[in-house]
């Protein structure tokens, strides 16, 4: 940056036409709709717009960021997001320096996003905000993932101004923490995760169309909608055999198959064409009834991934609210004013008539990208031979390595903490009151037409629909609670009241200007700030500012009304002139507003208080309806099942028992109740083994008429082979011989079978003899013969 300026002194002449050129092309970056508005006015009318605006000195309340001050705990932060070392000075230095010189070249471009304030209030250069972290899970290494993270993760939240950068731009781990950011957050995690995947990534402040930044994705194709392509498997052909008779000729002709093939792909293609041509007509009739006002002002920022890393093969954007991925020659890009990574900041000096179609992203061109630290990776485009010539000059080089030596600056390392996001997304909110808490209502549910309802330990929203009062947002800031000696509960010490903000819908049947459309009770400095809605074809509002003061003084006399109690700002000052009566009655009723508002706010309190009370209650003495179905959980369903399975089982050791009880079809022959005799023991031990001896007889005549069929089987199939050995292929030799090795398994088995059974059988008969013997239904009767 030194040696810029000092360039500008040395070589004026130069300069002066340098910056001319730079700055007539720096003029056609700006979409083209944007140009022809700011061509309407001239230099005059812009100097004396500039001087009636700075007449006006109207106290007006900035936007809230998108994460209150008060609703984060800046107390547990680190000291680096509180204040900034000697390098991160020197950078906002040079910065400042930076930026001053390029408002003095370029005094028609907006000015330069830099040095943004970070959740403590301190300014941050936005390259320290990055902080490349590697994520150890598998789904959060590749570009897509990362991308459906952020944006499934993280609530949208627009912009305060639509029309330029937001003044604040908070760490990645307290948006993280509270899930919620603008496009600048999205897109500074989203980077910050892909640096550290190995992608070459870049955050980029632009112009968005208003879809983008809306994430309006009405007029997007569903990709529910959208058939997958059906990839064709090639049937493989089957081998053919060596003696099976070749299949007749295709006398088909192939130059007419590929004909026919080719006409159904142009009808195909033709009628894709023709609906995607109905689709843009479509898109193209609903963006001409509805134009946007703000083409090409609207600013936007998202992801750009350069080729190279990660086997990248051609550079695009990523939309951080969507996660989807577009062409860089998308319509949806407007333009774009810079981009930044962890490591440098870059200016677009490219033209952007065309959106983003003609940029070439080759970040080492300093006329298409000027930088602002020399500390770049970025290479340089090859030279020409004259100005290769013109580099080989010793002096030249000489004062290029000393002017490259003192604007090299190494670039601090990142502020933010290690970014860690646990396994868990979700997390559990407990039932403990002054916690992150949302509720949403029914609208007709309700008598004050509250649907939603959000807390933190510092807040409380509550938004409203379909009031006779036109309230539809109110926002409110408790300070600290005041700690009382005796043991108090939170119904008795409520947490006092720093600010209360009001947002009103417009009501039609009150003039814009006497409508109030926000109204802010500054409690603790004794303030009230009213916004009135503006004019249809007004772009500013009508504002007042009243200062509370006592209505009598230490002396007990009443203060009289004056001027400087009311600040206001009239749109047409000419066409209304409120006196001090109306002033007073205005403060008196505002008063007794803000007394009706806290009151409100310390009901609605309670009734949280009773909401979260009777939810513990209900946990607490829970009955849950279990289906009949469930078995596992259901007690009278648990009882009969296990009653029944009691029942099959004792049925199962009745079936057990009768099976194994080898007298029982003996017995049954016999008259039931009669008393057995020996006659009748002897006799049933007879019959029990003639039985027994009987079924080993046949069992081993099964086993024998079984062998002797497979030998009979196993003859005929060799002697069929001896007849026909000479004109069998080998496929059926291959088949004789695996039926002759089977059929010998199953002799052999059978074989073995038989021989067991002959060895087994005596000792089976004796031991069922010695059981007979032994059984206490008989035992008394065979004494004799044991």
């Amino acid at each position: 940056m030194e040696v810029l300026k000092e360039k500008v002194e040395e070589e004026e002449a130069a300069e002066r036409e340098e910056a001319a050129e730079r700055a007539e092309r720096v003029e056609k970056t700006r979409p083209a709709e944007v140009q022809k508005e700011e061509a309407t006015l001239t230099q005059e009318m812009l100097r004396d717009l500039g001087k009636q605006l700075l007449e006006i000195q109207m106290p007006t309340p900035a936007e809230p960021p998108i994460v209150t001050k008060d609703t984060v705990d800046i107390s547990n932060l680190p000291l680096s997001y509180k204040t900034n070392t000697l390098k991160e000075e020197h950078l906002l230095q040079v910065a400042n320096n930076f930026s001053r010189q390029y408002s003095h070249l370029c005094p028609d471009r907006v000015p330069l996003f830099l040095q943004p304030l970070n959740e403590c209030e301190v300014p941050k250069f936005v390259s320290t905000t990055i902080r490349p972290t590697l994520m150890p899970y598998p789904d959060l290494y590749n570009w897509d993932g990362c991308a459906n993270f952020v944006s499934n993760f993280l609530t949208r939240v627009p912009l305060p101004d639509p029309l330029k950068p937001p003044s604040h731009l908070y760490s990645s781990t307290t948006v993280l923490k509270h899930q919620k950011g603008n496009c600048f957050d999205f897109s500074t995690l989203l980077c910050s995760m892909l640096l550290g995947a190995g992608y070459d990534a870049y955050c980029v402040n632009g112009y968005g169309s208003q879809a983008l930044c809306n994430m309006d994705l009405t007029r997007e194709v569903c990709p529910l909608t959208v058939t997958p392509k059906e990839t064709v498997k090639k049937k493989e052909k089957a081998q053919p055999k060596k003696y099976t008779i070749k299949p007749p000729r295709d006398l088909t002709s192939r130059f007419e198959q590929e004909q026919e093939i080719k006409k159904q792909k142009e009808a195909k293609a033709q009628e894709e064409k023709r609906w995607w041509e109905e689709e843009e007509e479509h898109l193209l009739e609903a963006e001409r009834a509805k134009p946007d006002p703000l083409h090409g002002l609207r600013v936007h920022c998202w992801v750009l991934v350069l080729l190279g890393k990660r086997e990248v093969p051609e550079s695009f954007f990523i939309d951080p609210f969507t996660g989807r991925s577009y062409s860089i020659q998308d319509d949806h890009f407007l333009g774009i004013e810079s981009l930044w990574n962890h490591r440098n900041y870059w200016i677009n000096m490219q033209d952007c008539r065309n959106c983003c179609k003609d940029l070439v992203f080759d970040l080492g061109d300093s006329v298409r990208w000027e930088y602002m630290l020399l500390g770049t990776d970025k290479p340089h485009l090859s030279l020409t031979e004259e100005e290769d010539e013109g580099m080989n000059d010793d002096n030249d080089t000489e004062d290029l390595d000393k002017e490259n030596q003192d604007k090299s600056f190494d670039m601090p390392s990142s502020w933010v903490e290690q970014i860690d996001i646990s396994p868990e997304v979700h997390s559990y909110k407990s039932m403990e009151p002054e916690n992150d808490r949302v509720m949403e209502f029914y609208e007709t549910a309700r008598v004050d037409g509250l649907i939603k309802w959000e807390e933190t330990p510092r807040t409380m929203t509550q938004y409203y629909q379909g009031r006779p009062d036109f309230l539809s947002y109110r926002h409110i800031n408790f300070g600290p609670r005041f700690k009382k000696l005796t043991l108090t509960s939170t119904e008795s010490n409520p947490r006092p009241i720093l600010k209360i903000t009001e947002r009103f819908s417009r009501n039609p049947a009150k003039p814009a200007d006497e409508d109030v459309a926000e109204r802010v009770f500054l409690i603790s400095e004794e303030r009230i700030q009213l916004r009135y809605h503006c004019r249809d074809d007004y772009i500013t509002a009508s504002k007042r500012e009243f200062l509370q003061r006592s209505e009598v003084d230490s002396k007990g006399n009443k203060i009289i009304m004056t001027s400087d109690v009311c600040i206001s700002f009239e749109v047409e000052p000419m066409e209304h002139t409120k006196k001090l009566l109306y002033q007073y009655e205005t403060m008196m009723h505002l008063k007794n507003e803000e007394k009706l508002s806290k009151h409100q706010a310390w009901e609605s309190e309670l009734e949280v208080l009773e909401i979260l009370k009777l939810r513990e209650e209900e946990e607490e003495a829970h009955i849950l309806n279990i289906s009949i179905y469930d078995t596992k959980r259901n007690e009278k369903s648990k009882e009969y099942r296990e009653a029944m399975e009691r029942v099959m089982h004792e049925e199962h050791l009745r079936q057990v028992e009768a099976q194994l009880d080898y007298l029982a079809p003996f017995l049954a022959q016999l008259p039931p109740g009669e008393k057995l005799t020996r006659v009748q023991a002897v006799h049933l031990k007879d019959a029990c083994l003639g039985d027994f001896k009987q079924r080993l007889i046949d069992k081993a005549n099964l086993i024998q008429a079984r062998f002797e069929k497979e030998n009979q089987e196993l003859q005929k199939k060799q002697q069929w082979y001896q007849e026909n050995q000479v004109t069998l292929t080998p496929e059926d030799e291959d088949l004789y011989l695996s039926y002759c090795s089977q059929a010998m398994f199953r002799i052999r088995i059978l074989e073995q079978r038989l021989n067991r059974h002959k060895e087994l059988a005596p000792l089976k008969y004796l031991a069922l003899e010695e059981k007979l013997y032994k059984d206490p239904r008989l035992a008394e009767f065979l004494k004799v013969f044991a």
